[in-house]
């Protein structure tokens, strides 16, 4: 009779408990969420993770407090979501192409790999670059740029934020492309690289448009094409690369968030949800759309697969440019 009362009440206390780790679940998120962005701020994937920041606050009923952890382009902040950050839901990550599909392939040393230390979630963007210059440069055209750039390549370094990033991928696949050797300057993060750019301190870069293009407008940066296989609507009149003689030409800039392998489905399932419902505001739709980029989205499975697909062709864009980082 003693051993089926213990018994019983064993039972009871494990169905408690799954109780309450079922309540627990299902309370989530019961504290503030961690929005880990891999650059420092200023840049297009931060402005991306402020715009974003109060919409989840809104559909997830918690504070949303971004973390800014720059360097080794986009690998210090990346590692730490997929090596050290709990799985429990708490931590986010602002996942760029660079450290998702790019330095894996770039850097001789990873200390994470993000095809199985972290989770898709959803994928937020797909920019196109812009190839500009300051206008201190007399350059035009790329047929100038490029005519420049072999007489006097010293004067002409590209800036870049930071190495494995599209902007410094795309600087050397156009000088293998064109037969040129513009120096690379990397910066910590897009901001401080176009800070530079416009003051003049640097001549050449490959930009997310969506941070570039009030420059543009207002005549601090000339822009002489864009990386993606259509021309851009935010700049109708700028020729794609491939217009100007570069056939095949194409780099984009995607970013997506991502979180720590093992976060629980359902956790994942209601953040996609909420970037989702995000998107379907109209009011939110066209702040997004500002930045430069069309609206993505999809499920988790389908930014797994761009991850996939994009860390085989861009490791052999790679591989083919010789660019490395030790």
């Amino acid at each position: 009779m003693q051993r089926r009362s213990h018994l019983k009440t064993l039972a009871l206390i494990g169905t408690a408990l799954l109780s309450l780790g079922a309540q627990a679940q299902d309370a989530w998120p019961s504290k503030p969420i961690r929005f880990v962005v891999p650059y420092p701020p200023g840049g297009p994937t931060d402005l991306m993770a402020r715009l974003l920041q109060p919409e989840l606050q809104t559909r997830l009923g918690t504070t949303i407090v971004i973390e800014n952890k720059g360097g080794a382009g986009g690998n210090v902040g990346s590692g730490e979501v997929a090596k050290q950050a709990p799985a429990d839901g708490y931590t986010l990550l602002l996942a760029a192409s660079g450290p998702m599909a790019v330095n894996q392939t770039l850097f001789k040393n990873m200390t994470y790999s993000p095809l199985t230390d972290l989770v898709p979630v959803v994928q937020l963007s797909s920019f196109p670059l812009v190839l500009e210059v300051h206008p201190s440069t007399g350059i035009k055209n790329v047929k100038e740029l490029i005519a420049q750039g072999r007489l006097k390549p010293q004067d002409l370094s590209f800036a870049s934020a930071g190495n494995g990033t599209p902007q410094h991928l795309a600087g050397e696949i156009f000088n293998k492309a064109v037969g040129i050797k513009l120096s690379h300057i990397p910066y910590r993060g897009a901001g401080p690289a176009l800070n530079d750019l416009v003051g003049g301190q640097v001549k050449v870069m490959f930009d997310v448009l969506g941070s570039s293009l009030q420059h543009i407008k207002a005549g601090k940066l000339t822009a002489l094409a864009v990386t993606s296989a259509k021309r851009s609507p935010a700049l109708p009149e700028v020729p794609t690369l491939a217009e100007t003689g570069l056939a095949n030409f194409e780099v984009t800039a995607w970013h997506g968030i991502a979180m720590r392998a093992g976060t629980p489905p359902e956790i994942v399932k209601k953040i996609n949800g909420a970037v989702l419902a995000a998107f379907k505001d109209p009011v939110f739709r066209k702040k997004w759309e500002d930045l430069g980029t069309p609206i993505v989205a999809g499920t988790p499975e389908q930014f797994g697969q761009l991850i996939r697909t994009e860390s085989v062709r861009l490791g052999r864009v790679v591989r083919e440019s010789g660019a490395s980082v030790d």
